[in-house]
């Protein structure tokens, strides 16, 4: 029998104060090479704090990080070869060109210069920005930036990828154009750590997912065991003329199979281990003079299990994406 492979990251323990915050609380987790992690939490969970300690940025006060089997707690750098990062806010130069930029970069890695101008060059023709090469880096709009800022991560190939909050804040085509280029590195082989408030986003790249609340985290699992709960089960969604608590009172005593919640905006959320007959339920309304403007299945989803183990209400989440400045 072969040895099991050298976890990417190992993370043990590890934890960060900030005078009498402690923003990062003994957490501990492993991502397998090749493997899309994700670390899902609302703002201020302490995903930032967490990419700034794996990467070097932040001293832990306690706790182990090992990146590629090397120890790395008390020297960040050791494993700096092995990984690339893109930080929630770019650290690219205004003043620079993207080709620039990309270059610099590429040199800080020690890479020749024939190699890193022929790297970048390719970088600005996968990401789309081959007419703004030569545009001073602080002239580019935020999706630009973003895309220019984890060109500028990948530019020397690491086998290790930290991702902070890779689509905050940028137009949906952008953000879709990213979701694509990290599942092509995922099928690379590039490991990737992954931070994001975005739900449906963790969904859809990542193979395992932490979910961290307050500097802890509450879950640590692959998404097919995550959904496992919630698997068999019917949604969906209805919007009425008149919803509120009494309505579903009213609906949970002719329906008793069926579970109903009174949302914000007049929506009514039924829920039922068997399907749902829409039917039924618009009839029973409306012979009560309640209007019914829509009837929407849903799709299980993250969502629910989020909510169940954090007790977080998706809407604040929800509430956090719009103010980050962009829908998905």
């Amino acid at each position: 029998m072969g040895l099991d492979p050298v976890p990417a990251v190992e993370v043990g323990d590890l934890t960060k104060r900030f005078d009498n915050l402690t923003a990062v609380d003994g957490i501990s987790f492993s991502i397998t090479q090749g493997e899309v992690f994700g670390l899902l939490g609302p703002n201020g969970a302490g995903k930032t704090t967490t990419i700034n300690m794996l990467t070097g940025l932040a001293r832990p006060d306690s706790g182990t990080i090992r990146i590629g089997g090397v120890d790395c707690t008390t020297d960040p750098k050791a494993a700096q070869h092995l990984t690339g990062v893109v930080p929630d806010e770019s650290n690219l130069y205004p003043e620079l060109s993207g080709f620039e930029n990309l270059a610099f970069c590429a040199a800080l890695y020690g890479m020749r210069k024939a190699a890193r101008e022929t790297r970048a060059r390719d970088l600005l023709s996968t990401f789309g920005l081959e007419d703004a090469a030569n545009r001073k880096f602080g002239g580019y709009s935020k999706g630009m930036k973003r895309k220019l800022t984890i060109a500028a991560g990948i530019i020397h190939q690491p086998s290790i990828l930290f991702l902070d909050e890779p689509t905050t804040g940028i137009d949906v085509a952008t953000a879709r154009q990213i979701r694509q280029l990290i599942a092509d590195l995922h099928r690379s082989g590039t490991t990737i750590l992954l931070t994001t408030h975005y739900i449906e986003e963790a969904e859809r790249l990542c193979e395992r997912i932490a979910f961290l609340v307050s500097g802890r985290i509450v879950r640590n699992d692959t998404v097919a065991e995550l959904m496992q709960p919630i698997k068999g089960r019917h949604l969906m969604l209805l919007s009425v003329s008149d919803g509120g608590p009494s309505l579903c009172e009213g609906l949970a005593v002719a329906f008793d199979r069926l579970h109903f919640h009174a949302l914000p905006g007049g929506q009514i959320r039924v829920e039922s281990s068997e399907p749902i007959r829409v039917g039924l339920l618009v009839r029973f309304l409306e012979d009560r003079g309640v209007e019914v403007s829509e009837a929407r299945r849903l799709r299980p989803s993250l969502e629910e299990v989020f909510v169940q183990v954090t007790g977080l209400e998706a809407e604040a989440m929800r509430k956090e994406k719009e103010k980050a400045g962009g829908g998905r």
